[in-house]
């Protein structure tokens, strides 16, 4: 929960010197991750991520506590956060980078793209993600769905479950946002 908040408050500090006019935090979110294997499929949702853009520039970060990912199965739940994504060394996903090809002042759903350092397991990559973004008077929404390579981000998995756990997972996310007052 601390790291949920220090992020929060990361992310208002990174936007603190320019106006808030166009300044939005999020008010909901969810992450969800599917690893389709051949032995078994996997899922996970996490609710409990935090984000902030900047409308007039596109600037995003958001932050996702690894504990927070919900399993259907407890063991499987133990099993990523002690062997695979070593929560309690590297406890937050992040990501930094700015979302374009929108019109800002356009109303409803249009594509968008996110652009920027993604960091998993205490590894920073580069990514693009294609999504789309909502944008209503006193909010804004965003989705997207793009695969994470779990070697890119050094997680290692043991070749006795190498069946059970895809190489690569499809990680679906979004966000709310209200206008930061």
């Amino acid at each position: 929960m601390k790291d949920i908040r220090i992020a929060g408050l990361l992310i208002l500090l990174l936007f603190s010197n320019r106006s808030l006019a166009q300044k939005y935090k999020s008010v909901s979110s969810s992450a969800h991750f599917f690893s389709d294997a051949p032995m078994e499929d996997i899922e996970a949702n996490n609710l409990d991520g935090q984000s902030a853009m900047d409308l007039s520039t596109g600037e995003i970060v958001f932050s996702i506590p690894i504990k927070s990912f919900e399993f259907e199965k407890s063991l499987m739940q133990e099993h990523f956060n002690e062997n695979y994504l070593e929560s309690d060394k590297y406890p937050t996903a992040t990501f930094q980078g700015t979302i374009s090809g929108f019109n800002k002042d356009a109303e409803g759903w249009q594509k968008a793209r996110a652009e920027g350092s993604m960091n998993i397991h205490g590894v920073s990559k580069e990514l693009a993600a294609d999504g789309e973004i909502k944008i209503e008077e006193g909010s804004i929404g965003i989705k997207s769905k793009f695969p994470i390579a779990l070697e890119d981000y050094k997680i290692k998995i043991p070749k006795v479950v190498f069946y059970n756990i895809a190489e690569v997972v499809e990680v679906t996310i979004t966000f709310t946002y209200e206008p930061i007052d």
